[in-house]
């Protein structure tokens, strides 16, 4: 298979990319950090990738986002999966009284998601055929007081997705959303971690999984299903009490 990998310097992105090397497919990477790319590929071609291509591309720059993706097809002669993995944990208590630092949450998060769909959606319906996957979170669900910047942002993408899963069904491209929840990576290395807590690599392999099984909305690890079902049923009016 020909994957695509935005984001693929993070941890996850990572991980599911070691994965599809080892089962030989061809990969391309978009990142912003070269060196880190260079490092990556690296990896992947002792892995077993048939072959590795990357480019990097600052993911907030939408105007570079075709060129970057048809760059990707050109290059592996064809794309069967895109995984949109990229994203930032914004500082909540700064982002909600500094809209100049919200936006920029935002964009990262969410509008620079939507620029790539768009571009990546056309590319692969005229193909009739492919699968977008995106990484979005649990903390879309619904707006929690720790995080609400992160996950309107994160909703926003979800519900983008919802949509364009329909659309594009005729076409027969599917789109996937993952939503993980606690993840032990850079990221998150300075909160405190408990049980709810999962790898990378855990992560990484719930992805490869609901790809290969055309899911719809996957929960990684799936206990968070059931987690965000009950959060989700809380009336607002206790919710709006609750600080976790």
């Amino acid at each position: 298979m020909k994957i695509l990998i935005i984001g693929a310097a993070s941890a996850i992105a990572k991980a599911t990319a070691r994965i599809y090397a080892e089962q030989g497919n061809d990969l391309f990477l978009l990142g912003r950090n070269e060196e880190a790319l260079n490092g990556i590929a690296d990896d992947l071609k002792v892995r077993g990738a048939s072959s590795i291509g990357l480019a990097c591309l600052d993911l907030t720059k939408s105007a570079q986002h075709e060129s970057s993706i048809q760059q990707a097809i050109d290059e592996m002669d064809g794309l069967d999966i895109a995984l949109i993995c990229h994203g930032s944990l914004p500082n909540q208590e700064k982002a909600e009284v500094d809209f100049k630092l919200a936006k920029k949450e935002i964009d990262t998060n969410g509008l620079s998601v939507i620029s790539l769909l768009t571009v990546l959606s056309e590319k692969l319906s005229q193909r009739k055929c492919g699968t977008i996957a995106v990484i979005t979170s649990v903390a879309g669900d619904r707006g929690r007081q720790p995080n609400f910047v992160y996950g309107a942002a994160k909703s926003l993408v979800s519900t983008y997705l919802q949509g364009l899963r329909g659309k594009l069904r005729a076409d027969q491209v599917h789109v996937i959303d993952i939503r993980p929840g606690l993840v032990d990576s850079p990221m998150t290395a300075h909160m405190e971690k408990g049980a709810l807590w999962s790898s990378p690599e855990r992560i990484a392999s719930k992805i490869v999984q609901s790809i290969a099984k055309k899911k719809h909305t996957v929960y990684a690890p799936g206990y968070w299903r059931a987690i965000m079902f009950v959060v989700r049923l809380i009336p607002e009016v206790v919710f709006k009490r609750l600080k976790f």
